[in-house]
């Protein structure tokens, strides 16, 4: 989801629309980028200008354009960019949004033309000052790349597996492929969840990050549909609800396409068989769009793919880092994507980087996972909060977790006749505002003594 671009480029070393240049220092010859997907794309715009020369290296033959690629399977799912990253993606990628309309890219108003059904409750109607668009992870993804990618100094490179990096006993050097040695001043470790800096960091004697997870078992089942009759919004979001964890998302993509997630947590998984598949979906989908879905046109088979857990590497909380290695994205915190909270936040991330590169490099490890921290924390309490407000996911819920629950849950319902409230939690969803804004007093005096 992108919302109304803010200014460009000139924090990314683009040239912006009005004024000069941003002049950056440079801190080193070559950078390094393991990964290539959008956590590694990021990384490697943010490091754009700070290094002559940045290498992104994927173990995927990368496609030319928007195709699918083995090493994203979530690729064949929903995806969206929340409102507060397509500011940041803006701001790196300048006409990023214009583009993707020109291409048939769907434009949303929130909620004007999108129905939430959260918590049970359906929000009202009203308009929040946001915009979206939709579009499948391959058009984003292959777009983004192809923008990377025409940096001067950019390469990215594909066909190649990471073996390890290379390490002096002070700091990392380089990074060895199976294509050979590629020297670095920096190496990026944007590998996902399963991310190795962590695994590197032991073998060399350093302290290891802590994880926090939460276990939500979580599945979700995808297709590419084309609707029969046109529907009336470009987006219905159903949550899960206590008693029922599961949901999911119908959304228009370019193409003249729609895509149909449906998630399950906890085990109560959407089975892959058409006809077990639809009864599963009739569980959470409001009778007229059920009837729209089971009545398209299927475009694809359905898809699975299985998410046991959210992951967090406290790395902020370490002493000590080997320098010229930095952990990114996914590899730092893997979130539910049930929230669809990831890509966001390493946009965040990529402009925290970017930030602490301009300060120059002393330190650069220790100010980044503490910038990245205060992006994380948030996010993740706020995810921390979804998912414990389910019974079915195991997990300690301390008395202000269970309280923060009972409130949220008002305002949700609030929010199905209040468009101040609606507002509130559509612009704190879409991390535009931080969670506290849900307190500010004017939200808080209507959530208690409003009607419920």
């Amino acid at each position: 989801m992108l919302d109304t671009p803010g200014s460009a480029g000139a924090a990314f070393g683009e040239k912006p629309r009005v004024g000069p240049v941003c002049h950056l220092r440079t801190m080193g010859t070559h950078a390094v980028v393991l990964g290539g997907s959008m956590g590694g794309l990021l990384a490697a715009r943010a490091l754009v200008g700070h290094y002559e020369r940045v290498t992104v290296v994927d173990r995927d033959a990368l496609p030319a354009g928007a195709d699918h690629r083995k090493g994203v399977p979530q690729g064949k799912h929903f995806h969206t960019v929340l409102l507060r990253g397509a500011q940041a993606l803006e701001q790196m990628f300048p006409g990023l949004v214009d583009e993707f309309v020109a291409e048939g890219v769907p434009r949303s108003n929130f909620t004007l033309e999108a129905t939430f059904v959260l918590n049970g409750q359906r929000m009202i109607r009203t308009d929040t000052g946001a915009t979206a668009i939709q579009l499948t992870r391959p058009m984003l993804e292959g777009t983004i790349r192809s923008r990377v990618a025409s940096h001067p100094g950019v390469k990215v490179v594909d066909g190649q597996e990471v073996l390890e990096p290379v390490f002096d006993g002070r700091r990392v050097t380089g990074v060895r492929t199976s294509a050979g040695l590629l020297e670095a001043d920096l190496v990026v470790d944007a590998l996902g969840r399963s991310g190795r800096s962590r695994k590197w960091m032991a073998e060399w004697g350093f302290p290891v990050p802590a994880e926090d997870t939460i276990e939500i078992d979580t599945m979700y089942v995808s297709r590419l549909v084309r609707p029969k009759v046109p529907f009336r919004d470009k987006l219905t979001l159903v949550g899960p609800i206590p008693g029922r964890p599961n949901g999911f998302a119908y959304a228009a993509q370019e193409g003249d396409r729609w895509m149909l997630t449906v998630v399950g947590m906890a085990g109560d998984h959407p089975p892959t068989d058409e006809d077990a598949f639809l009864e599963f979906l009739r569980r959470s989908a409001p009778p007229d769009v059920f009837e729209s879905i089971a009545s398209a046109e299927p475009l694809t088979e359905l898809r699975a793919h299985r998410f046991p857990a959210s992951l967090r590497r406290r790395y902020e909380q370490l002493n000590r880092y080997p320098e010229g290695l930095l952990a990114f994205g996914d590899a730092v915190c893997s979130f539910n994507p049930i929230y669809g909270q990831g890509m966001t936040v390493a946009a965040m991330e990529a402009e925290a980087l970017r930030k602490c590169l301009s300060e120059g490099e002393h330190d650069l490890a220790r100010r980044f996972f503490r910038a990245a921290a205060k992006i994380i924390d948030p996010v993740w309490q706020l995810n921390a909060g979804g998912d414990l407000a389910l019974p079915e996911i195991p997990g300690r819920r301390p008395l202000s977790t269970r309280l923060v629950n009972r409130y949220v849950s008002r305002l949700q319902k609030v929010a199905g006749h209040d468009p101040v409230v609606a507002t509130a939690f559509v612009r704190t969803i879409g991390l535009l505002n931080p969670p506290s804004s849900m307190f500010a007093p004017r939200v808080l005096a209507r959530v208690l003594f409003g009607r419920a």
